[in-house]
């Protein structure tokens, strides 16, 4: 099992339309294979500050997902509402308890 870690700022006013994006992001997803589940954030003290945690089956099931034409085509409408580069983190399990 592997986790993705997204972080993303949003241009200042856009939070509604990006927090719909995700949203429709995280529902494609849930028919990916090797999806299992997934959270989004926002930090307290920075509303424009989005992270979005998605726990995968297996590396290639993200990596299936994240070429996938119907995750970059909202992924484009995603990066039009963003300030920066997106902030991707790939982890793999130590340990579980």
């Amino acid at each position: 099992m592997i986790r993705v870690v997204i972080e993303r700022y949003c241009k200042p006013g856009k939070e509604a339309q990006l927090r719909d994006l995700l949203k429709e992001l995280r529902m494609a997803a849930m028919s990916q294979y090797g999806y299992i589940s997934g959270e989004t954030l926002c930090e307290l003290d920075n509303p424009s500050l989005f992270i979005v945690i998605s726990t995968w089956a297996t590396l290639d099931a993200w990596r299936a997902w994240e070429v996938s034409q119907r995750r970059l085509l909202i992924e484009e409408r995603i990066d039009s509402l963003i300030t920066t580069e997106k902030n991707l983190r790939i982890l793999a399990f130590v340990y579980e308890t």
